[in-house]
């Protein structure tokens, strides 16, 4: 097992992607190579990045990649509010309540890991060779 896959954050960020490809099954074929591309490579950018800044040892690289995480999860949202927009989605869809939970929850989860890693990184002390 990779340090990685013991992040909570990338076991649900992985969800989170399962969550945004059965959403976009139902969008039209025009937007496949479109909005839904670019969902697909937000959502799957999200657990990447946590995987890439898991496995840095530099408390700084770290917090660099869940930075990157953090704003793959807002380009998502945004994708997601845009797709409710063109009425590709419904508000009361439940699977896209559940990605919007999901993104909250990744949201904080990402918060609270940068903020301790940044607290590593400042104080050098706490921070393992």
């Amino acid at each position: 097992m990779y340090n990685f896959e013991k992040l909570e954050v990338w076991h649900v960020s992985r969800n989170l992607v399962t969550i945004i490809y059965k959403l976009l099954k139902n969008f039209p074929l025009e937007e496949k190579y479109a909005l839904c591309d670019q969902m697909r490579r937000a959502a799957i950018s999200i657990p990447s990045n946590v995987a890439e800044g898991g496995s840095r040892i530099s408390p700084k690289e770290q917090v660099h990649f869940m930075e990157i995480a953090y704003g793959s999860l807002m380009e998502l949202y945004c994708q997601l509010l845009i797709a409710i927009d063109l009425g590709y989605l419904q508000k009361d869809q439940t699977e896209l309540i559940e990605a919007n939970e999901q993104i909250d929850k990744i949201a904080k989860m990402l918060s609270g890991l940068r903020k301790s890693l940044k607290a590593k990184y400042n104080n050098p002390l706490t921070s393992k060779p």
